[in-house]
């Protein structure tokens, strides 16, 4: 077997001229969302401004966190139904709390704990009782917007001197003309915090390889190969309510508040920008970075239009549904043409080692 034929048999994602095919979604979305940049200029100028940066970042930090929690099932075929519920709860919990006097480092630790016990729970219900990740999410869900309901149906909003507003807090990095300020929240550097561990997590660490294992095309070879699949499809749903959890801190730190029906919709919000971001809806093959670019893509879709103003709201989730469907097309056409091309190399591979075993044949 040549050298060349070596690389193919344990590379089969990759191209003869090098090329990891299965980040192609991931470039095809920034390439995206430089032409949004480059379109909002043109239409509405003044919008490749250090501002409209900083307000893309700030706002949508919490989305950034969502995306990246999402990212852990998909790899693994799955997905968490309850995000933007624990979110609802966490918001809720976390601000009757704060306003009846209860310290804001203690807030914190409830409204993450709670992330990472309904993860915790989810990860129970799928890894004991075999239950399908969609089934058991969906139970958590209805659990979390439940216990939030009970607990106030109104708006609870956080005094003004509440420790929780330090998320909203914004430093100043370059101080432009006119306005036209870099601002970096607390919140935002939160974030990009979590999407560090999450990387750490998924590329640099050995739960992280079993994870990317437990995905398509060949889900069962990793239970075959005796990676530790149990603990780590429960470590997953951990993490994905974990990160929900951080999500829920950094948003009421901006907005002030907590509601039963925050988060409502979120998780389908994730899942967007997770697959628009590179991620392969049947599992196998995504990255972090490219989850926070398809929530950089999502995000910077809703801005610009609310800045044309003319756009109705029904139509924002047509585009939506046509972006995230676009890249599912791409997505499908890349993983048959891995399995295409796999099943091709594999037969010339074997067919080419049985000639080699073939006896030559006397004269």
């Amino acid at each position: 077997m040549s050298a060349e034929q070596a690389t193919i048999a344990v590379s089969p994602h990759k191209t003869r001229r090098g090329i990891d095919s299965t980040k192609v979604p991931t470039y095809v979305a920034i390439l995206v969302l430089l032409a949004m940049f480059v379109a909002g200029q043109g239409a509405y100028g003044r919008f490749f401004r250090l501002n409209t940066i900083s307000s893309l970042l700030n706002d949508n930090a919490y989305l950034l966190v969502l995306a990246v929690a999402m990212t852990f099932p998909i790899l693994t075929g799955g997905i968490d139904l309850s995000i933007g519920a624990i979110v609802a709860l966490s918001s809720t919990v976390g601000c009757t709390l704060a306003v009846h006097g209860v310290p804001a480092v203690v807030v914190i630790i409830v409204m993450i704990a709670i992330g990472s016990l309904t993860g915790l729970l989810s990860g129970t219900l799928i890894k004991f009782f075999n239950m399908q990740p969609f089934i058991a999410t969906l139970a958590t869900m209805y659990l979390c917007q439940g216990i939030a309901a009970m607990i106030s149906t109104v708006p609870v909003v956080l005094g003004g001197d509440s420790g929780l507003l330090i998320f909203g807090e914004e430093w100043k990095l370059i101080d432009g003309r006119k306005g036209n300020d870099l601002k970096f929240s607390v919140g935002l550097f939160v974030a990009l915090v979590m999407v560090a561990i999450a990387y750490v997590t998924l590329h640099r660490t050995r739960s992280g390889r079993t994870i990317y294992a437990m995905g398509a095309p060949a889900k069962q070879s990793a239970e075959l190969m005796g990676l530790p699949t149990r603990w780590s499809r429960q470590l997953i749903y951990l993490m994905s309510g974990t990160l929900a959890g951080v999500a829920s801190v950094i948003y009421v730190g901006n907005v002030g508040k907590g509601q039963n029906v925050m988060g409502q919709g979120w998780e389908l919000n994730a899942v967007c920008a997770a697959v628009i971001g590179g991620t392969i809806i049947t599992g196998g093959a995504g990255y972090v970075l490219g989850s926070v670019v398809g929530a950089l893509v999502f995000a910077t879709m809703n801005l610009i239009i609310t800045r044309d103003g003319t756009v109705p709201p029904a139509a924002t989730t047509i585009i939506t549904g046509a972006m995230l469907l676009v890249f599912v097309v791409i997505q499908r056409g890349i993983v048959t043409g891995f399995e295409r091309r796999g099943k091709a190399r594999s037969q010339a591979l074997s067919e080419e080692s049985h000639d080699d075993r073939e006896p030559a044949t006397s004269s």
